[in-house]
């Protein structure tokens, strides 16, 4: 069986429209960077994971504290989304979502040291997944959607270890020492890291292999993105997903990791999956299926909001209706 997860960390391809002017970087001051993160690393491999990730908790407080833009848009996001809900509820929930922020750091740098073919089972449960793993051993194709929500990195690492052909396709960071140690650590379970730029060429390829394409599906998408409900809102959302969905007919799996309380334990489950007979008779199959999947990935998230990121500008974008003044 041949399956491959490709893994988007920032926009979807095939709906990058804006570019965003490249900062100058310094070479040494680059390498500098790169030094005291090993160092950091180093020190931290002296504690257990949940010291760190405790100290991740507190480092995420002090985030949440001190960047006063980000804080200030996770609570209008909070505001907008769970308008009944008491400011005091809005303003734990927006800070434990920075301290998951955090600890995510802590778990992409510490899970090859901990997590192995032998023991997975100490570390993830498993919900709803049966289906998808079967669909994924046929071969035929299969698209995997999720969010930026608690721990999304150890869903591609856990398949890995499973043993699936898994491309992960990334920008690359800024700096590049830290960007080539990053993609090391990731590839350790046996993820290929793709640079995101020249990906689409390979699309058709994966697809036709039977592969499995995995988005990261809760950015703002921009003017020409598709508007759909997500916390009672509209918000611009890709086409990219719909668009390989009705092009080679394959279903769509709505999935999600969840941290359990501040341990390196994780519930990964499937709350959705929509089959291609689903959107066969719509009459705007593409918009369909782009709010099917939104609904969906808004259904996980709250049931424990705090693992959410409130501080992206998912609502960045407006329909031109809202936009035209009476």
């Amino acid at each position: 069986m041949t399956a491959a997860v490709l893994s988007l960390q920032s926009r979807p391809m095939a709906d990058s429209n804006i570019r965003k002017k490249k900062k100058k970087h310094h070479t040494f001051t680059d390498w500098l960077v790169y030094i005291a993160l090993r160092i950091l690393v180093l020190f931290l491999s002296f504690f257990d994971i949940e010291t760190n990730l405790n100290t991740a908790c507190f480092l995420g407080r002090l985030l949440w504290k001190h960047y006063h833009r980000g804080r200030k848009r996770a609570l209008d996001n909070l505001r907008a989304s769970y308008p009944e809900k008491s400011e005091q509820w809005i303003w734990q929930t927006g800070r434990r979502s920075f301290e998951h922020i955090v600890m995510l750091a802590i778990d992409v740098l510490f899970t090859p040291r901990l997590t192995n073919k032998r023991n997975w089972r100490d570390y993830s449960r498993y919900k709803n997944a049966e289906r998808t793993k079967w669909l994924m051993q046929e071969a035929r194709g299969l698209l995997m959607v999720t969010a930026h929500y608690s721990n999304f990195e150890i869903i591609g690492y856990i398949m890995g270890l499973f043993g699936f052909n898994i491309y992960s396709i990334a920008r690359p960071l800024d700096n590049k020492f830290i960007s080539r140690y990053l993609y090391g650590v990731r590839q350790r379970a046996g993820q290929t890291i793709l640079d995101k730029k020249g990906a689409a060429k390979m699309m058709e390829q994966i697809v036709s292999s039977g592969a499995t394409l995995c988005f990261i599906a809760d950015q703002d998408a921009g003017r020409k993105g598709i508007f759909v409900d997500f916390f009672g809102r509209e918000a611009s959302t890709y086409k990219s997903i719909g668009l390989i969905a009705l092009t080679y007919n394959i279903p769509i799996v709505v999935g999600y990791s969840r941290r359990i309380d501040n341990r390196f334990y994780f519930e990964i489950g499937v709350n959705r999956i929509i089959f291609p007979q689903e959107w066969a008779r719509k009459d705007k199959p593409l918009g369909w299926i782009t709010a099917e999947y939104t609904k969906a990935i808004e259904a996980f998230v709250r049931e424990d909001p705090s693992q959410y990121w409130w501080l992206h500008r998912r609502w960045k974008h407006r329909p031109r209706n809202e936009l035209v003044k009476p």
